[in-house]
């Protein structure tokens, strides 16, 4: 089943080279709004950002509202804006010159469920699932805010479509990353994805992992490495052997299988908020993960603050400003990761013509080491996923060339005979 996805619908031509940046709005900037996070348009395209995924930028529900702010996952109303962030006005004109400049929009879109004091809560309360138990809407489980609508209802199919293309229409978004994807019936989402594509192709971004819901693959053009997440920071702090992290990777390669692009990320706003920072969860082995996260088969994604880098959990429901420096000391890192994966053939995802090989070192037990291939371009890899000094070889037959060290620009000639040194957590990468 999860092979059929392309047999059914268009694909977006910007995808398979892309990454993907997380906008929390409201922690961006002091002032929390559009118009304030247009300033920032220049620092990201120039980190070689690609695609700007804004948190819900919908109205916040008061009734049983969370905090003071609320939660964004919370909304009130599919067709308005947060006032919260400004006006619709602003976000068009704020999307107006990010697309000048290149980018492409996806929108935080959250169908399963709403606040409390949606207006169809008023005008369509038959739109809602109800408690039996007291007759009032149907609590989500665990989240105190927000009700269950029922997708068994036509009519509400309906108007949840004709708000997705509002801001299609409004805004000239390019995609929508779903939230909780697996939580809404697949039915609807191929309901939804076929009637919005006579407007146009979109990215469609599911929210959850191709390991727990294969078959919502069919409709989402890329999906959420949750396992892989959570495994790495086990790996981390109870190091259960290599072995253990390439059984998730060969996975994750058997269900994807070329047709479904997997998204690899070390935080987002839920990981900051609620499970700590990328420090909190991998340490030392952070910017390792960065760099596998934008070298294996799929695309990467990174989180408002990474780049400064962002080591505080910042509050979901409250106002809570990511502390910028006037220099982000990540900034060079992440653009050279992000212009590599957009740039070099080899890196593209879901492409038939590019391999992902596992290589053989004789460091196999702490060194992570794969090349990815298309035709006589390559990129090769090595990742010390321990906390020792490393020197290995690569033993695997036929990697030989000339390669220039992505990260230094110094350039010599790799065989079975290199010695690479990798310090501990250290990676190395290279291109030809």
């Amino acid at each position: 089943m999860a092979g059929t996805h392309n047999n059914i619908f268009k694909k977006a031509d910007f995808i398979n080279n892309s990454n993907i940046y997380e906008v929390n709005l409201r922690q961006y900037t002091a002032a929390g709004t559009f118009n304030a996070f247009l300033a920032e348009l220049p620092r990201l395209k120039d980190m070689g950002v690609q695609i700007l995924w804004f948190m819900p930028i919908t109205p916040i529900s008061k009734k049983n509202r969370k905090g003071e702010l609320g939660s964004y996952y919370a909304c009130s109303d599919y067709v308005s804006v947060n006032p919260e962030f400004g006006s619709l006005d602003d976000l068009k004109n704020l999307l107006k010159h990010a697309k000048a400049m290149g980018f492409k929009i996806m929108m935080d879109w959250v169908a399963n469920h709403t606040g409390w004091d949606h207006v169809w809560t008023i005008s369509n309360p038959e739109f809602y699932l109800k408690d039996n138990d007291n007759g009032d809407f149907k609590r989500a489980e665990g989240m105190e805010d927000i009700i269950e609508l029922d997708f068994s209802n036509t009519a509400l199919r309906k108007a949840m479509i004709n708000a997705m293309e509002f801001w299609i229409s409004e805004c000239d978004i390019d995609g929508f990353r779903c939230d909780l994807a697996f939580w809404v019936q697949l039915d609807f989402w191929v309901e939804a994805r076929s009637a919005l594509e006579q407007t146009k192709t979109l990215f469609w971004l599911g929210e959850f992992d191709p390991l727990d819901k294969p078959e919502y693959c069919t409709v989402f053009d890329a999906v959420y490495t949750w396992t892989w997440m959570h495994k790495t920071e086990t790996f981390y702090k109870e190091r259960p052997g290599l072995e253990f992290l390439k059984d998730v990777l060969r996975r994750y390669d058997a269900v994807c299988n070329k047709d479904h692009i997997p998204l690899w990320f070390t935080s987002n706003h839920d990981e900051n908020s609620w499970n700590g920072t990328e420090y909190e969860k991998y340490g030392d082995m952070t910017k390792t993960l960065a760099v596998f996260s934008f070298t294996w088969e799929g695309i990467s994604m990174i989180y408002s603050g990474q780049e400064l880098p962002n080591r505080k959990r910042l509050k979901f429901f409250e106002k809570d400003n990511i502390e910028w420096a006037p220099q982000c000391e990540l900034h060079e890192f992440y653009k050279t990761l992000l212009t590599l994966h957009t740039h070099h053939p080899a890196l593209r995802a879901a492409d038939a013509v590019v391999a992902n090989i596992f290589l053989q070192t004789n460091a196999e037990a702490n060194v992570l080491a794969y090349e990815r291939k298309s035709r006589n371009n390559s990129v090769l890899v090595l990742l010390n996923l321990s906390d020792a000094a490393i020197k290995c070889n690569i033993n695997t037959v036929g990697v030989e060339g000339d390669y220039t060290d992505v990260f230094t620009k110094t350039t010599f000639f790799i065989n079975a005979e290199t010695t690479f040194n990798l310090p501990p957590w250290g990676f190395l990468l290279y291109e030809n």
